[in-house]
């Protein structure tokens, strides 16, 4: 709990959040102050920092537009990250602003995680696609090595038949 002159507190309960590609977490706080309250919510990582949110108790909400269809934002300063991925990993620091301009900060590490198990989902896709692939091309190689059979047999019996009669042509010439 972080306090601040004039009765502005901040509580983060859960400092250290672990979660998976795709998964929403909420990044939980509780604060309370005498007056009207303005919270910002900010992400720093490797990539910068971005001004995820920002809102007056009662008042307006403004979410910046990489975040637009991905926060939701809740009375008591809490927001909730929608499908996260790689990039959400860090930092997440909240400021609380009360209207006679006295701040108290919080900060949320987040760390996401990738799912190992979809990866060997995808390697099993691409190898029962490229063993179906494998077994209709050998299938398509061997009609057409049969047609090919049948073809010659069938020209080797017409070449037999026509040298034949070309033998019996000669033999009446003379």
């Amino acid at each position: 709990c972080l306090s601040a002159p004039q009765g502005v507190s901040l509580v983060v309960p859960q400092p250290n959040i672990n979660a998976t590609v795709a998964q929403n977490i909420l990044l939980s706080v509780e604060y309370s102050c005498s007056g009207v309250a303005t919270i910002e919510w900010k992400h720093v990582s490797s990539w910068g920092t971005t001004k995820i949110v920002e809102w007056k108790s009662g008042n307006y909400v403004n979410i910046s537009m990489v975040y637009k269809d991905r926060v939701t934002t809740f009375e008591n300063g809490s927001i909730q990250l929608l499908n996260v991925g790689m990039r959400d990993a860090g930092y997440y620091f909240i400021t609380v602003t009360e209207e006679y301009g006295t701040n108290t900060y919080g900060t949320i590490i987040v760390n996401v995680s990738e799912i190992i198990y979809e990866d060997l989902h995808f390697v099993a896709v691409l190898f029962a696609f490229l063993a179906a692939v494998s077994a209709i091309l050998i299938c398509f190689m061997w009609l057409c090595n049969k047609s090919l059979h049948l073809f010659q047999k069938k020209t080797a019996h017409k070449l037999t038949a026509s040298t034949t009669e070309e033998i019996e042509l000669e033999t009446i010439e003379c």
